[in-house]
């Protein structure tokens, strides 16, 4: 009875050591990463790939695996250098599309998901491969947007500053994640026979695609607004506009999801995230839309803008609780300060508000027409940013070499090899 209290409690024997939990800032939504497992690819393509095209792919994918278990997605430096080993890989794993060649479905290509499920999809498909590989190409580009704009040095700040050029080299980032996830859905997904594509993990339903496509153009555009802020130039329509197709391409990235299944935690956490940024954009697009009604000249443009404004202002409110549960939702993510447009409009609407409602206020009183005070709609444009085209890169040379022809190999040598197998388990 007495063992357990004899030993003494300031010696932990057999305590385990906590877990490091490191607690993410997110300006941009990133998926769960989904990273290749280390499969044999010697194996099934013995015979029917040439021997150093063979070596070529399998140390060009090994590497990848390697890469993504060093924790090469942490900065800028080693997320770039992660995008330039899949499009490498890529040149060389697309020689096996080839028709001539026959070997589409010759390996099982295993990927798995770095959430927490960890969920691993195994499938003998090259499409399947390819699929996977641009797939992360576009997350990848996601996830180093989201890093330009968490500077490492703003988490332990109460204030996050961003340059101008990051926010530039941001766009252009979101807009090479749509074109690759637009390029999966309308181009590889197509060419998936069907009994592949029900067994596609969730992250790679057309419809997932088709939102986080429209959520990256959504954010692209909301950059964009916070250049317009930032600059004199631009005017209360064109900052109307830019809100306003922000709103736009969140309802579309909610509308995509309809019928695809959410129910696991990024799903649930991808539902929250575009609530919150859809309520900041409407907050946004409500403020510009009431400031240009009051510079009308009517009673009518007067109390439309002050509806307007305090629209604005009960979507600010609702955003913040939004932004709360997306933040609270598994896996937690760091509250982030308020900057770009929001930090702006945080400040702008609750001032403006005020003003607004103490000049116009005795409008509402005199008028007590509910039509007359309804709120008005939003101006619908149409949507000016686009994903950039994206295209295959050009099959590796070797394919088209004259040895790369089937090598039927000799039954002794057939033996050797399954020899040196059994040897090395």
């Amino acid at each position: 009875m007495g063992c357990t209290s004899s030993i003494p409690k300031r010696y932990p024997m057999g305590r385990k050591k906590k877990k490091h939990i490191s607690i993410h800032e997110v300006a941009v939504f990133v998926p769960a990463v989904r990273v290749p497992v280390a499969v044999d690819l010697i194996r099934p393509l013995r015979g029917l790939v040439p021997q150093d095209l063979l070596d070529k792919l399998s140390a060009l994918r090994g590497r990848i695996v390697l890469l993504t278990e060093e924790n090469y997605l942490s900065s800028v430096p080693t997320v770039s250098e992660l995008q330039r080993a899949l499009e490498e890989y890529l040149r060389v794993l697309l020689g096996m599309l080839k028709p001539e060649h026959r070997l589409e479905a010759s390996v099982e290509f295993k990927w798995k998901s770095l959430g927490d499920d960890g969920h691993e999809t195994c499938l003998a498909s090259a499409w399947y491969e390819v699929l996977s590989v641009v797939h992360m190409m576009a997350i990848l580009s996601l996830l180093e947007a989201n890093l330009m704009l968490v500077p490492k040095d703003s988490l332990d700040s109460c204030e996050r500053k961003v340059s101008e050029d990051s926010k530039r080299v941001a766009i252009d980032l979101l807009l090479k994640a749509s074109g690759c996830l637009e390029y999966c859905v309308h181009q590889i997904l197509v060419h998936l026979p069907m009994h592949i594509r029900k067994s596609l993990p969730n992250d790679l339903q057309d419809g997932i695609l088709e939102s986080i496509s429209s959520q990256a153009l959504a954010q692209g555009v909301e950059m964009q607004l916070g250049l317009a802020i930032e600059s004199e130039k631009a005017t209360l329509s064109v900052k109307r506009r830019l809100a306003c197709e922000e709103v736009s391409y969140f309802s579309e990235a909610h509308n995509w999801l309809s019928g695809c299944d959410t129910s696991d935690a990024y799903g649930k956490k991808l539902l929250l995230y575009i609530k919150w940024k859809y309520l900041e954009a409407k907050a946004a697009a409500y403020y510009y839309h009431g400031l240009i009604f009051d510079k009308g000249s009517e009673l009518s443009n007067h109390i439309s803008a002050v509806c307007c404004l305090f629209a604005a202002d009960e979507l600010l409110i609702a955003s913040k609780r939004a932004s709360l549960s997306f933040c609270l939702a598994a896996p937690v993510t760091r509250v982030p300060p308020t900057w770009g447009v929001m930090k702006h409009l945080h400040k702008k609407i609750p001032e403006v508000v005020s003003k607004k409602s103490q000049m116009y206020g005795y409008l509402f009183e005199q008028d007590k027409n509910e039509a007359f005070q309804a709120l008005p709609d939003l101006p619908e444009f149409p949507l000016s940013l686009r994903p950039d085209d994206y295209e295959l890169p050009e099959i590796d040379a070797a394919w088209n070499s004259q040895n790369c022809q089937p090598q039927i190999q000799t039954l002794k040598a057939h033996l050797k090899d399954d020899e040196e197998d059994v040897g090395s388990h």
